[in-house]
């Protein structure tokens, strides 16, 4: 009541400095500054008060009607009332929607088709509501998984490359300039730079500085779903980025070997293995020297 109280006064510019500072620190200030500014050069037509004036007089006299005063203030308070549900409805339908995954973290969410979108550690997902069914399309920053439901295109957009879907199930994923794709399900169309490919069921592509990557994916779904970061033909500086997402930590590499390519996995709930296998395969002695900070080194 208070908040909705505060919103009121504040579309009648009538608030007092300090309520104006607690209105202006809510979280949903600036969605509110933003519908204020989209409507405040709206105008209605100029009217010429003599002509108006002249109009009234010609009439003939009738009994004045006067309005209490309290009635315009119920009107008055309508009105806010009114465009306070406006503002609401617009944030609800026409702002952006963001699902977000933290470091160490994963995220599973429905899309208002019901299709599924499971997001992995360190990634983002934009998307508006309005005119779902005919506009699926979201923006995806990191790797997820979508089990999309059937109907209209469905749409991917990374800063990378696109994919194209009209029901199936596929993983994406865009980190720096690693771009990869693999279809479980159906059928999706994969569009990065000036190339175009269609995927079908259990087949990938990959990405990498502007190149095309020949990879082979043999799993029913990702692996980081079951908990296992799995790994195609990546340099040790990506994995060691994707185990600091999964895990929420720090990694320093003290190695000049950094362009030897990795294919395998690593577990994502047990770091100690995940080191002793980054130490082995790569030469390297890992040292935890804080909590959340390993450094490896030569040996």
């Amino acid at each position: 009541m208070k908040k909705n109280r505060l919103l009121a006064k504040w579309l009648n510019d009538d608030l007092s400095p300090d309520e104006l500072a607690e209105f202006e620190a809510s979280p949903d200030f600036e969605k509110y500054q933003k519908i204020k500014n989209y409507t405040v050069h709206l105008e209605v037509d100029s009217f010429d008060e003599n002509v108006m004036l002249s109009n009234i007089l010609s009439q003939k006299k009738a009994g004045q009607k006067v309005i209490p005063l309290y009635k315009n203030w119920i009107f008055r308070a309508a009105a806010i009332f009114v465009l306070a549900l406006g503002i609401t409805f617009a944030m609800k339908f026409f702002v952006s929607e963001t699902e977000t995954a933290d470091f160490g973290k994963k995220t599973t969410f429905s899309l208002p088709d019901n299709s599924e979108v499971v997001l992995n550690s360190g990634s983002e997902i934009n998307y508006k509501k309005w005119d779902w069914d005919n506009h699926r399309h979201l923006d995806l920053k990191g790797e997820a998984y979508f089990r999309v439901a059937k109907g209209k295109k469905f749409e991917v957009e990374t800063n990378l490359g696109k994919v194209t879907v009209l029901g199936t199930q596929f993983n994406v994923k865009a980190r720096k300039n690693r771009f990869d794709v693999v279809c479980y399900e159906g059928r999706v169309k994969v569009n990065y730079a000036k190339t175009q490919i269609l995927l079908t069921h259990g087949q990938s592509v990959s990405f990498e500085n502007g190149k095309q990557i020949n990879i082979t994916v043999h799993t029913a779904q990702p692996e980081w779903i079951e908990n296992q970061i799995g790994f195609y033909k990546e340099d040790i500086k990506s994995i060691l980025d994707e185990v600091e997402r999964q895990y929420n930590i720090q990694i320093e590499l003290n190695t000049k070997d950094t362009t030897s390519l990795f294919t395998g996995k690593l577990p994502a709930k047990d770091l100690n293995t995940a080191l002793q296998i980054i130490s082995t395969t790569y030469r390297l002695e890992a040292r935890q020297v804080s909590k959340n900070k390993i450094i490896f080194d030569e040996k």
